[in-house]
């Protein structure tokens, strides 16, 4: 097992539950309108996005590097009744699911032992993974929270919509941004401090 599988492994194993279980908020507002077909969750961790997706009506493939995250995750889609979702473990920067999709998502496609270079090979990846018609939705953090005085890991740059769209080389007359934007929520700290959190959205659509 490589570093960077280890430190996810690690990640999942040190606590029962690390995410709320729900789907991400900014990925049901982005394709509440589209038409299930069949969708690509990258970097699923323990499930909510890609079982929210199954109760809409997607076909879910979904995909993490970490195994614990993968057999948490099916865990929930059972505990949660659904069925029919395909679990792959990917290290994205070396292999890929097989396939198009009508939907690809990226949620908080952030990790802090990627390899330069590595964030933006999997996501023009994944682009070129879109089937005509279909829909790519990156979402990332713009920045730490407001009230975080010391963060995590420092010198880490935080990808604009305007960058990611760059890093995606789409190729011209193929596809249309529809949303490209930066969304502020209030985000309190973890003892009540007040403060917010901005987050960065892009989707755009290949065309048919």
């Amino acid at each position: 097992m490589d570093s960077t599988q280890q430190f996810w492994e690690d990640f999942y194993r040190d606590k029962d539950q690390v995410w709320s279980g729900k789907a991400n908020p900014i990925l049901v507002g982005e394709v509440a309108s589209l038409t299930p077909g069949t969708a690509l969750d990258l970097g699923c961790g323990e499930g909510g996005d890609a079982i929210w997706l199954t109760q809409q009506g997607w076909r879910v493939t979904a995909v993490d590097i970490s195994d614990v995250a993968l057999k948490r995750a099916a865990g929930h889609a059972a505990e949660a009744g659904v069925d029919g979702i395909v679990w792959e473990r990917h290290d994205l920067g070396k292999s890929f699911p097989e396939g198009n999709f009508d939907l690809i998502s990226a949620q908080f496609f952030h990790s802090p032992v990627a390899e330069n270079g590595e964030r933006d090979k999997a996501l023009r990846r994944a682009a070129e993974a879109v089937a005509p018609g279909g829909t790519l939705v990156v979402a990332g953090h713009a920045g730490w929270p407001t009230w975080m005085e010391e963060p995590p890991h420092k010198d880490v740059h935080f990808p604009t919509p305007a960058e990611v769209l760059e890093t995606l080389d789409l190729t011209d007359g193929e596809w249309t941004v529809e949303r490209q934007d930066l969304i502020t929520r209030d985000f309190p700290g973890p003892e009540g401090q007040q403060g917010t959190r901005s987050d960065n959205v892009l989707r755009v659509r290949r065309h048919a």
